[in-house]
């Protein structure tokens, strides 16, 4: 124990709420966009004003006393109702908010994310945002970890509890192909079995959910390359280096390779995804569902209509969740 001085402050709480999921005062710092010696310093200030030491960091990693343990449960329920409180002086405008942390799929940040946050920031005026775009499995762990306010990402299965979830968009797989390889007349799946296939990678929830469907229809394909990259997996099926599985959004981020590849439904059962915004329920009051309805308008407009007017067919299972 150590003599009880000082005040808790809630940067002081946040401070070792991120230590504490990070394991690390430099990783904390670099989430908190702070130095370690200033996380370092409030860490200090927070348990000298409890009078108990919540973390052992001389561990590594960093991990939590006892006292940190009962420590962190209250510390969440306090930056959660801090929130809350926020988003409720903000209503019914919003224009109070200070800080907005989003998380959002990398397939949309070329064209939508700007969009979405440049019609944010003319009615938040006061608001930093804050944008984080990665692999949906990282996004719902910075979510978890309070990282992130919002998160915009494929659906993963069960939502944990605490979450509300805004449906967006559903998505079919299709065949990206060298344009003119493929004769539509004939044995299309034959015509592929010919050729390699170029896979998203296994390591991200998309390569997984495409593999295992090709288990399901008991396909044994020629799999030379597993790229984690839209532009490379496109520049190689351009190159006519063989043939891929993804979704039209990652079609159209590799819009550079058009000229040279062609989309094409899948010739076999069909497979589709979904991407929703996901929050922690009842922190930011009605701000996710408004989020997802400006999401759903940009989504049509620059998503779905162009995509089905250059490719009526794949209007069948392209649509945004209303």
């Amino acid at each position: 124990m150590v003599a009880t001085t000082g005040r808790i402050t809630l940067w002081g709480i946040e401070v070792f709420i991120a230590t504490a999921d990070e394991g690390s005062i430099s990783a904390a710092a670099r989430r908190l966009e702070a130095s370690p010696s200033a996380v370092s310093q409030q860490l200090t200030n927070l348990e000298t004003a409890l009078g108990a030491t919540l973390l052992n960091r001389n561990a590594r990693p960093v991990s939590l006393t006892p006292s940190g343990e009962i420590f962190r449960k209250r510390a969440q329920v306090i930056l959660d109702e801090a929130l809350q409180a926020q988003a409720e002086l903000a209503m019914p405008d919003m224009s109070a908010l200070t800080r907005f942390r989003l998380g959002m799929i990398e397939d949309f940040d070329a064209d939508v994310t700007p969009r979405l946050l440049a019609d944010m920031a003319v009615e938040l005026h006061g608001c930093q945002f804050l944008l984080e775009t990665g692999a949906s499995h990282r996004l719902f762990d910075l979510l978890d970890s309070r990282a992130l306010d919002v998160v915009v990402a494929a659906d993963m299965g069960a939502t944990a509890d605490g979450m509300e979830v805004h449906p967006l968009l559903v998505e079919p797989f299709v065949a990206a192909v060298p344009k003119g390889m493929i004769d539509m007349g004939g044995d299309v799946l034959a015509q592929l079995k010919s050729l390699p296939l170029i896979q998203y990678t296994q390591r991200h929830h998309m390569g997984r959910q495409i593999a295992a469907h090709l288990v399901r229809q008991n396909l044994k394909l020629a799999q030379r390359f597993e790229l984690d990259s839209y532009h490379a997996i496109m520049a190689m099926v351009a190159a006519q280096a063989g043939w891929t599985i993804l979704t039209p959004l990652g079609y159209l981020r590799a819009r550079r390779f058009h000229d040279a590849v062609e989309m094409i439904e899948l010739p076999f059962d069909p497979l589709t995804r979904s991407i929703s915004l996901t929050a922690r329920r009842d922190v930011l009051q009605d701000m996710p569902q408004d989020v997802a309805a400006r999401l759903r308008s940009l989504l049509q407009e620059m998503i779905v209509d162009p995509a089905i007017k250059a490719l009526p067919w794949i209007a069948r299972d392209l649509k945004v969740l209303k």
